[in-house]
């Protein structure tokens, strides 16, 4: 009787412990995901910084490089979207103001253009021109040989007239089509011609009726450069402004990103169990077979820890038995992460290089058997 009782409590007992023991692995299981929860968030922000700092010397390198710069940096989709919209919706406001201006300016300067060629159309010399040459009913038939863009006075002025003002945007193409009328004239007629002697002499009167209006054209071109030059430079103060604005924001993620870092640190340092010796042994083979660069990030890892370490120096001696267990598993992880790259690289340069061989090999095959054929046809 007193044996059952002994056997069924020592059974009770090591179901206890047994259960404690899942119980507690449990927990560390769980407590492991959720660290490893945190360590997946954290990186994903790093890496979302990191593009965000990429961004913004891309734009400022970008900046320094073009006085005019039309593109600028984004932070979050959503960041991006808002900015494009609104700087182009002033860009769009400003365009459309300056084009009234514009247009209403330049319409004053048409309407007295007008009134300069109604004058010339006026002269009693100006009916040869009024209407396009008759080239059948006068039989030249070379006339378009020699003229390759004809024009008269009557087609100007009915563009001119035209409703919706589509033909002519500016008056100096009106200038340039009224020129061309006593050029087309003056180059197809001979210089003792009727013809030629009249539209030599419209022309001299058109340009001395030009000269009178040219100082206008040429302050309202100014003007409309100016213009242009003065809304490039408030859209650069914009990007700039908008550039400042964006470093402060991701300088106050960056502070609190290392905060959180920091935070994790100190919670995953006390959990990490000590390296055993043959880890270590492992470790320091393994950083052997770093690059230069990628061993000069893993010297990084352990200055953080370590302010005296100096990983820049010519020569650096690393002793892995006084570095911390926490400082260690970084290393750990960042080793055995760049190895895995640095075999699938190799394995990918062995198998090209294999394939080449087999290409060399069956082309030699190849040849060999044309030879062997060719010998015995």
């Amino acid at each position: 009787m007193d044996s059952t009782l002994a056997d069924a409590s020592a059974k009770n007992t090591v179901q206890d412990v047994k259960a404690g023991v899942e119980e507690k692995e449990e927990d560390e299981n769980f407590e492991k995901e959720r660290l490893r929860q945190e360590v997946d968030y954290m990186t994903s922000k790093v890496e979302q910084l990191e593009q965000k700092v990429n961004e913004v010397a891309r734009f400022h390198t970008s900046s320094s490089r073009d006085k005019i710069q039309h593109s600028k940096p984004s932070f979050s989709l959503r960041d991006r979207e808002r900015e494009k919209i609104n700087l182009n919706h002033r860009k769009q406001q400003e365009a459309s103001r300056r084009e009234v201006g514009c247009s209403k300016r330049m319409a004053e300067l048409m309407r007295q253009f007008g009134t300069i060629l109604r004058q010339v159309t006026q002269h009693r010399w100006a009916w040869p021109f009024m209407t396009p040459v008759d080239v059948q009913g006068l039989g030249l038939h070379d006339y378009h040989d020699v003229i390759k863009k004809p024009m008269d006075l009557g087609t100007i002025r009915r563009q001119m007239d035209a409703k919706g003002g589509t033909v002519y945007k500016n008056v100096c193409d009106i200038c340039e089509d009224v020129r061309l009328v006593f050029k087309n004239a003056m180059t197809y007629n001979d210089d003792q011609s009727d013809v030629h002697v009249m539209a030599k002499t419209l022309s001299q009167k058109f340009e001395e009726k030009w000269n009178t209006l040219l100082p206008k054209v040429i302050e309202e071109e100014k003007r409309r450069k100016q213009e242009e030059a003065d809304a490039n430079s408030r859209e650069m103060v914009d990007l700039r402004l908008s550039g400042e604005t964006a470093l402060e924001k991701l300088g106050s993620e960056l502070d609190e990103l290392n905060e959180n870092l920091e935070k994790l640190r100190q919670e995953v340092a006390p959990k990490c169990r000590m390296m055993s010796v043959e880890e270590k042994r492992q470790l320091g083979h393994s950083l052997g077979e770093l690059t230069p660069e990628d061993l000069s990030k893993a010297l990084q890892i352990i200055a953080q820890k370590n302010p005296s370490f100096r990983p820049t120096e010519a020569e650096v001696e690393l002793d892995i038995d006084a570095q911390d267990a926490s400082t260690l598993w970084r290393l750990q992880y960042f080793v055995k992460a760049v190895l895995s790259v640095q075999a699938k690289t190799s394995i990918a340069k062995a198998q090209a290089k294999t394939k080449r061989k087999k290409e060399i090999c069956d082309a030699i095959a190849k040849n060999a058997r044309k030879r062997i054929r060719k010998m015995l046809s």
